[in-house]
């Protein structure tokens, strides 16, 4: 039975903890993609044989890495996974990696924008020149960020399914000395 008189301070270690947890899962997430979008537009610099590789493309990845965990965490909260076992994992995944994946998208497209401005576009003319204008080009890039998505949902899944100490001892092994 809980006291509904009870100090308010008790509630402050959860709330605490919650927020935590948010910025945790918020910074890991945000480390994963920066991981693959800074490997993104190194290789893109590499293959565009750019006599010097400019530093803006990875801080630009870094931001949009951030902005990516963020939209990708209220994404989470507003729409939550949920696993079916009829169905099994990969089938309940799929709507959400595509909902995820509009998400990283629009996210691209904002960045293109912002890019264009520094290098003195309108934000307008920058948008409507994202990924060259060439479907197969934008068709290309959906699919590695579609990609990118699916081990982080696939891990959500298995968190859910399995709880995240299995889940960490599967990854990470036990944390219980011998």
């Amino acid at each position: 039975m809980t006291d509904q008189n009870a100090p308010a301070h008790n509630l402050k270690p959860s709330l605490r903890h919650r927020i935590k947890d948010e910025f945790i899962q918020a910074s890991l997430l945000a480390l994963y993609f920066a991981a693959w979008f800074c490997a993104i537009a190194f290789f893109t610099l590499a293959v565009l044989r750019e006599a010097a590789i400019s530093i803006t493309p990875f801080g630009l990845a870094l931001i949009k890495a951030g902005l990516c965990a963020k939209f990708m965490m209220i994404g989470k909260a507003i729409y939550p996974l949920k696993l079916d076992t009829n169905r099994g994992l990969i089938k309940s995944i799929f709507w959400h990696s595509i909902a995820y994946l509009l998400i990283v998208i629009a996210l691209s497209l904002v960045e293109s924008g912002i890019d264009g401005l520094l290098h003195g576009k309108s934000f307008l003319e920058s948008l409507a020149s994202f990924g060259r204008g060439d479907p197969i080009y934008i068709t290309s890039i959906a699919i590695m960020y579609w990609l990118i998505l699916w081990p982080y949902l696939i891990l959500l899944g298995l968190q859910q399914s399995m709880g995240d100490e299995a889940v960490h001892t599967i990854l990470f092994g036990s944390q219980t000395k011998t």
